[in-house]
């Protein structure tokens, strides 16, 4: 079976030829680049997915995250992949070098990340929403924000969420009920309950930032009063060391059909211990900040779908390669050797109607994802 999960001709084609990434180091922020350091990246990233990340992908499935006494129990190898992408620098690789980060264009980084979903989407899952969420965190948090959790989350010591769906509500979030009440200490307390989070709890990291989404009370009504807090399991000090416990708390954890090795939980928030909450941006502007995230979930998620397809496509062309059964039409000795079935016309027809669709998708995906 091919080890292969994308294809370096076709990566090399959409990223030079159709991207024309390598004129992007004609640029100042990218002028320590050039396409030799792109593809040494794309090779390690390459490299890391099959050798940590497609390992465990089976396996992953098969034997999903349990919930133990109030804690998550996950295959070691989901940390073992999860800190190698950390320490190979791409949870921070869009990022500016101050922030220990490669400053490499989108494109390249959609490239690697590429390799890791289509070699395990679940394991690929924990950076990619710890990346989204620091981005939340780079656009609209405050300085103070961004200097205690950024380089934590960067460094894969953090990894970080969206809590947006409520029991109650589902997909309405006008209708979601967490509150945040102000304190004279600067905090808010949260209240209330989140399910459908993705990465809400793990045994891969010291500590988890919760992005959840609430309302003060006095909020108008519906959308326009939801705002935005940063909710971390463990409240820190300036360093990002855990200084005691925050009120979040694992419920449960929602079995799925795709995608688990990701844990999908439900959390509550100040239930048995208060829950600190810190305020990003402006009171009342939560959902319009949120959207950034979101959307960056959409396009990884359909991105994802594209490349799996596209991995499914590889291994559909090796195995007709390699089968053998029946012979061509023309060739009448029913002692002749059978052929590959890649030369039968239907199964051809096929190929390449597998080949368009996941292709086109994968192209589409990518360029919107870069």
């Amino acid at each position: 079976m091919t080890d292969t999960l994308i294809d370096r001709r076709d990566l090399a084609f959409q990223l030079y030829e159709v991207l024309d990434t390598e004129s992007l180091s004609e640029r100042e922020r990218f002028s320590e680049h050039s396409r030799d350091t792109f593809d040494a990246v794309i090779e390690t990233a390459d490299k890391i997915a099959r050798d940590k990340f497609a390992t465990h992908n089976s396996a992953a499935d098969k034997d999903e995250p349990k919930f133990v006494d109030g804690q998550v129990e996950m295959l070691p190898q989901v940390k073992e992949a999860f800190d190698a992408y950390a320490d190979a620098g791409f949870i921070a690789g869009r990022y500016d070098y101050e922030l220990g980060g490669m400053q490499l264009p989108e494109s390249v980084m959609a490239a690697c990340n590429g390799f890791f979903t289509a070699a395990n989407p679940g394991t690929a899952g924990y950076p990619f929403l710890t990346t989204a969420a620091a981005n939340l965190i780079r656009v609209f948090g405050n300085d103070q924000q961004k200097s205690t959790f950024l380089p934590h989350m960067l460094s894969g010591r953090f990894t970080g969420t969206m809590a947006l769906t409520e029991p109650h509500a589902g997909s309405s979030l006008a209708d979601i009920r967490t509150s945040a009440t102000p304190t004279d200490d600067g905090h808010y307390l949260i209240k209330g309950a989140k399910i459908y989070i993705s990465g809400g709890e793990q045994s891969l990291t010291e500590n988890i930032v919760h992005m959840v989404l609430a309302k003060v009370k006095g909020a108008p009504a519906g959308v326009k009063g939801i705002s935005l807090f940063i909710v971390p399991k463990f409240i820190v000090d300036e360093e990002g060391n855990a200084t005691e416990r925050n009120g979040v708390n694992l419920a449960g954890l929602i079995h799925k059909l795709g995608y688990r090795g990701t844990t999908s939980t439900a959390l509550s928030f100040g239930d048995d211990a208060p829950c600190h909450g810190y305020l990003v941006g402006e009171p009342h502007q939560g959902l319009k900040y949120m959207f950034q995230m979101m959307n960056e979930a959409r396009v990884g998620v359909g991105f994802g779908a594209a490349v799996i397809g596209y991995r499914g496509y590889m291994h559909s062309l090796e195995y007709a390669k390699d089968r053998l059964q029946g012979r061509k039409p023309s060739e009448k000795n029913p002692e002749a050797p059978q052929v590959p079935i890649i030369e039968h016309a239907d199964v051809r027809r096929m190929l390449l109607a597998q080949k368009a669709t996941v292709k086109v998708a994968w192209r589409c995906a990518y360029t919107a994802h870069a």
